[in-house]
């Protein structure tokens, strides 16, 4: 299947649709959404970017963003893919999309925020390359919150 990778404004109504799909997993999952602010510029470049997927038809598939946490760090947010896009490898091409807009920003490394009742995100992440990070953001406390991130690719000329 074909998917088509467009920069969205945060605010858009399909990237908004597509976050509240994402909050209602949050919610059947953990029994309550992500309770991370988001601040009205945080997915502005050059200080981040949001992505929304679409499939052949032009239906929203998926979602994903940045927001810069400092100089170096870029932290994603918001990957998302709808139940049936799903293990087409939709997720992978959102994160790489990410990792891309927030290297070519010059962001050194990309960090992320995940929970223990989210197996199937941990495992694409591991097999990409994540590795724990010292924890940040909201969730630094939390029990069973993992922190991973990796190193960009700064190759781009």
């Amino acid at each position: 299947m074909e998917f088509k990778l467009v920069m969205t404004p945060f605010t858009d109504r399909v990237a908004q649709e597509l976050c509240a799909e994402l909050d209602g997993e949050y919610v059947s999952r953990y029994g309550h959404g992500d309770e991370t602010g988001i601040g009205d510029g945080d997915f502005h470049p050059p200080n981040g970017d949001f992505l929304v997927a679409y499939d052949a038809g032009g239906e929203p598939a998926g979602c994903g963003g940045w927001r810069a946490r400092d100089e170096d760090d870029a932290e994603m947010k918001r990957i998302f893919v709808r139940g049936h896009y799903r293990r087409r490898g939709l997720a992978r091409l959102i994160v790489a999309a990410v990792e891309r807009s927030a290297a070519e920003s010059g962001r050194k490394r990309i960090v992320l925020e995940t929970g223990p009742r989210q197996p199937e995100a941990i495992a694409m992440y591991r097999a990409i390359g994540y590795r724990e990070v010292e924890p940040f953001g909201f969730y630094a406390c939390a029990d069973g919150s993992l922190h991973l991130g990796r190193e960009l690719r700064t190759d781009h000329h």
